[in-house]
């Protein structure tokens, strides 16, 4: 049987299936598709994580459970809740640990630096969400039922991630095109690695310091205008045009993709400083997050 089971093939999925089969484990990865990448210690099943008793089967020998599933970002309120409840009752039966993959949505909005001790006071429906979704794990874990933590990462960057710089910036920076952005692309913000997220995901799934709590992935900490500066130098593109996306740029672009509806209640991590103090996985597990030279590289 499995030692670890990944559910979810997204970029950070991905990255941590591979991470783990690359140290000797059996990895089962599961989603809908049965997709993933092709590695002789990674099992893909297509599975329905929702489906809770087929879950709970195929999580049968596990010893840890990283739940990377996603649904779409427009429908989080309906889509998430239910898959989450899923995914924690089937590796209750299972008897496995439980490993979150979460984000910053659920602080409450604050000048300072975010730690994992800055309250938990959403103000947007996707951050109550997230919010909710940790507390539901949480008090299973208070409750002795199995034990959970939660890593929690920033706007990704890495090869396949999905966020507003690599949606809207990247690609009209290697065009040497003009890029809109969402926010102010002077203004200083935590990104996270891909890469460096799942590192995290591992070490605190090995670790008996993790359990009960949650921890920020290892940040890397610049503005969009010198992410998108880096990315033109490595790939030999012109200096990057940015200017901010304004209302009716979204509108027009919700047209295209619901998804670009959902950015206006995130604007308070865009138009202004986002923080994210990540010293705790730092001095804990002795995660450094990687270049961000290294996180633009594809």
């Amino acid at each position: 049987m499995a030692e670890s089971v990944v559910i979810g093939a997204g970029a950070t999925g991905v990255a941590t299936a591979r991470q783990l089969a690359g140290r000797g484990e059996q990895v089962r990865l599961i989603t809908r598709s049965g997709s993933g990448p092709d590695h002789p210690g990674i099992e893909r099943i297509a599975l329905d994580a929702g489906s809770t008793d087929e879950l709970a089967k195929a999580l049968a020998g596990a010893t840890t459970v990283f739940n990377a599933a996603m649904t779409a970002y427009h429908t989080w309120p309906e889509t998430m809740p239910p898959l989450f409840a899923s995914i924690l009752a089937a590796t209750e039966r299972a008897g496995a640990d439980y490993v979150m993959l979460g984000n910053h949505y659920g602080y409450q909005p604050t000048d300072e630096p975010l730690t994992e001790r800055t309250p938990m006071v959403p103000t947007t429906r996707k951050g109550r969400v997230r919010a909710e979704l940790w507390q539901q794990a949480k008090d299973a874990h208070d409750e002795g039922r199995l034990r959970v933590t939660e890593v929690r990462a920033g706007q990704y960057l890495g090869p396949g991630a999905v966020s507003a710089f690599t949606l809207l910036v990247a690609p009209r920076v290697l065009e040497g095109e003009l890029a809109l952005v969402h926010g102010n692309p002077d203004a200083a913000h935590s990104f996270s690695y891909t890469e460096d997220v799942a590192a995290a995901l591992v070490a605190v799934g090995d670790d008996e310091r993790a359990w009960g709590r949650a921890w920020h992935a290892p940040v890397i900490t610049t503005t969009l205008r010198q992410a998108a500066t880096a990315l033109a130098e490595l790939h030999g593109a012109p200096e990057p045009r940015l200017e901010p996306l304004t209302e009716r740029d979204l509108m027009l672009l919700s047209f295209t993709d619901p998804i670009w509806r959902e950015f206006a209640e995130m604007n308070y991590m865009a138009e202004r400083p986002f923080l994210v103090d990540d010293s705790d996985i730092r001095d804990t597990f002795g995660l450094k997050p990687s270049t961000l030279r290294e996180a633009l590289t594809v």
